[in-house]
């Protein structure tokens, strides 16, 4: 769901994701079809125990129609480990060739009481160059 501030959110399994993308102008070229995003993640766990993020699936479209699919161990390198209550922040980036897209997805989760895997969505959200919003 978005929010203001092109902001999106969501809760799955009790992790709630809040994602804000962000078009990169000054590393971006369109002339040569290089549309640079960052994207700044925090993940909070609400459930009653300690969790422990394993890894990601990103699904990646832009407006050609050009598909990828990433998958990952963890995320920035590292898989955090989130007591009850607890968040964590990154920021990472997405090239495009195109200045429309979008990104959705999935995390992996591990519960560390009782060792069961969990997944968690990624709610989808839009990547949209600065220019076409004028």
């Amino acid at each position: 769901m978005k929010t203001k501030n092109n902001t999106y959110e969501s809760t799955s399994n009790q992790v709630h994701i809040r994602v804000t993308p962000r078009y990169e102008a000054n590393e971006s070229n369109p002339a040569i079809g290089k549309f640079i995003y960052s994207y700044h993640i925090t993940l909070t766990n609400e459930n009653p125990f300690t969790v422990q993020l394993l890894q990601r699936t990103w699904h990646i479209v832009d407006s050609i129609q050009e598909r990828r699919e990433i998958r990952g161990k963890g995320v920035v390198g590292q898989q955090p480990v989130l007591a009850p209550g607890e968040s964590f922040s990154y920021t990472s980036w997405c090239p495009l060739h195109s200045p429309i897209g979008k990104m959705f997805g999935s995390y992996d989760f591990l519960n560390l009481v009782n060792s069961q895997q969990f997944e968690v969505e990624i709610p989808e959200f839009l990547l949209v160059s600065d220019f076409k919003l004028n």
